[in-house]
C-alpha cells in the first residue's frame, strides 16, 4: 500500500477540465506529442505527453480531459511542458486511457 497523504497535500493539486485544441508530433521522437490544452485561461497550456502509441492525433484533437495545471514546467526533447494529462495506464504499459468527464462541463472547471 502506498503512503497516505493529508487533505492539505491533495488540495495543493490544481486539476481542471481541459480540451485539446492542437496536436503535433515532436520531430525525432517515437512517442511524444506537443499539445495545446484550453483550460479557459488567457493562453492554452502546452503539454508534452507520450501518447503516440495509444492515440492518433485525430483522436486527441477536441478531447475533453483532466489536466494537472500547477506542475512545475519541464522540458522533453527541448520542448517545454507546462502541465500533465491524467491517465490510467496498465502496469505493463499495454493500455493507457486519458481521464475525462462523464458529461460535458465548462472548460477550466476545477476537479475536486
Amino acid at each position: 500500500m502506498k503512503e497516505t497523504i493529508k487533505y492539505s497535500d491533495f488540495s495543493k493539486l490544481d486539476m481542471r477540465v481541459g480540451i485539446i485544441r492542437e496536436v503535433a508530433r515532436i520531430p525525432d521522437t517515437d512517442q511524444l506529442y506537443k499539445l495545446q490544452v484550453d483550460i479557459d485561461e488567457a493562453a492554452p497550456l502546452q503539454i508534452v505527453s507520450s501518447l503516440v502509441k495509444y492515440y492518433t492525433e485525430e483522436a486527441l484533437l477536441g478531447a475533453r480531459i483532466i489536466v494537472l495545471v500547477n506542475l512545475k514546467p519541464t522540458k522533453f526533447k527541448g520542448v517545454r511542458s507546462e502541465g500533465m494529462l491524467l491517465a490510467a495506464e496498465t502496469e505493463n504499459g499495454a493500455e493507457c486511457v486519458l481521464l475525462s468527464t462523464e458529461r460535458p462541463i465548462k472548460t477550466g472547471t476545477a476537479v475536486t
